[in-house]
């Protein structure tokens, strides 16, 4: 959709954006309330924060409800490959033309007036969530929570806050409990929230604001259970006992994201939520770059029996679960090849990486939006990880001994995307 007319404007938008950033919802209020108010007129919203697992969760929330016959609207940051991956409405991504109008009439209705992309994307979603009948609406936190602009959502039905982790650490604060604090922001009076095993003092943070706004927090381990079981998993909260298939998301951290939205889901009550739907749910659900495994370019360029996987983690939480797979996969040797974003803390996510890969290589490529430089993650890495410098480049030196081994590209979503790009076979 390169050149498309939705770019143009969204190009020209970036000129407005504010010269310091200061996280508030006031511009964007000021902007719904010139759009009529979209944002009062939305089907059900379960709303989603948390640092590392929001897309698989909203992941989940979609595949159940649609499993039971429900329309579902869904908004998520970032893409990876074309910008309408960020809005679906009622179960189809946005199509260029309807995006293109809802942007110019916002962007119409903003004038001069300051105002980042985001707030403006957001804007535009729930323009179009307004005006397109659905069930559900799935509405992914951007950054934080508190003055994430699609806190503009006064009464959802559910909240959900998956696993706190160091992340935007420049805008969120320097200690886990203060990142917990902006993330409870999305918290709602009488609203139940979601929420997994978190680090004790984000637990505690959110725990003390749960209870300040009078929301239910309903936590894993306490409030409900999910374990893995010899057919897939199981699931309990009180008396309720789910026996139910593994889910399509690969690793052992999204049994907790499937958790968290069957909670959400059973804390809204809704009367088409049933058994069936879960276990339909859970095999059905789709998330692109989340340890997903490649088919195309790139892999069909690998020796036979090889794997190539895909995942955007890039912090010490994601950096943990992907560590978590690689001693999962002891069935042949994985090799790594890692490319991040500048402003991530690349020391914390390699730290667990490091012991389980058979070789690392550090790369960045032409297209990623603001890649560290490759010198940066050797330096990380205590000079184990060698220059791809690419991922084409990566590929083409791994050791090929004759024996099948997996690659696993990482650290970054921006990365994901040019990945996914690449592999993608001509139609």
């Amino acid at each position: 959709m390169s050149g498309a007319p939705s770019e143009t404007i969204l190009a020209r938008l970036a000129q407005l954006h504010p010269r310091l950033i200061d996280l508030s919802l006031d511009r964007l209020q000021r902007l719904l309330a010139n759009l009529g108010h979209p944002e009062r007129h939305l089907p059900p919203v379960v709303h989603v924060a948390g640092t590392n697992g929001k897309g698989s969760t909203c992941a989940f929330l979609r595949a159940i409800a649609e499993a039971a016959g429900q329309r579902v609207h869904v908004f998520t940051s970032p893409h990876l490959v074309h910008f309408h991956e960020r809005i679906r409405l009622a179960g189809r991504l946005v199509e260029e033309p309807m995006l293109t109008a809802a942007l110019a009439e916002a962007e119409a209705a903003n004038g001069d007036a300051p105002i980042t992309v985001f707030e403006m994307i957001t804007a535009v979603g729930l323009l179009l969530f307004s005006r397109v009948p659905a069930d559900l609406l799935v509405l992914e936190v951007g950054l934080g929570g508190r003055f994430d602009a699609t806190n503009v959502i006064d009464r959802p039905v559910a909240t959900a806050i998956t696993s706190l982790s160091m992340d935007h650490m420049e805008f969120l604060g320097n200690t886990i409990g203060k990142i917990a604090f902006e993330k409870a922001g999305i918290l709602k009076p009488g609203v139940p929230c979601a929420t997994g095993r978190q680090p004790e003092q984000a637990l505690t943070t959110l725990s003390e604001e749960a209870a300040a706004r009078g929301a239910p927090l309903l936590i894993r381990d306490r409030d409900w259970a999910v374990e893995p079981s010899r057919a897939g998993m199981t699931y309990r909260a009180g008396e309720v006992h789910l026996d139910l298939p593994p889910p399509a998301l690969l690793g052992a951290h999204q049994l907790e994201n499937a958790g968290i939205a069957i909670t959400a889901l059973r804390a809204w009550g809704p009367s088409w939520l049933d058994h069936r739907a879960v276990a339909a749910g859970l095999v059905a659900a789709e998330w692109p770059g989340r340890l997903q495994r490649l088919h195309g370019r790139l892999a069909v360029g690998l020796p036979a029996r090889w794997e190539l996987w895909l995942d955007g983690g890039h912090n010490a939480g994601g950096g943990a679960a992907l560590a978590a797979q690689l001693a999962a996969w002891r069935d042949r040797p994985v090799h790594l090849i890692i490319g991040m974003k500048g402003s991530k803390a690349v020391e914390e996510f390699l730290a667990p990486l490091l012991p389980g890969a058979a070789s690392i290589w550090a790369v960045a490529e032409p297209g990623q939006y603001e890649a560290l430089p490759v010198a940066r993650i050797v330096a990380a890495s205590g000079g184990i990880a060698q220059p791809g410098p690419t991922v084409a480049a990566a590929l083409a030196a791994l050791p090929r001994n004759g024996s099948p081994a997996r690659v696993l590209i990482c650290g970054s979503l921006y990365l994901a995307g040019e990945v996914l790009k690449m592999d993608a076979l001509p139609r």
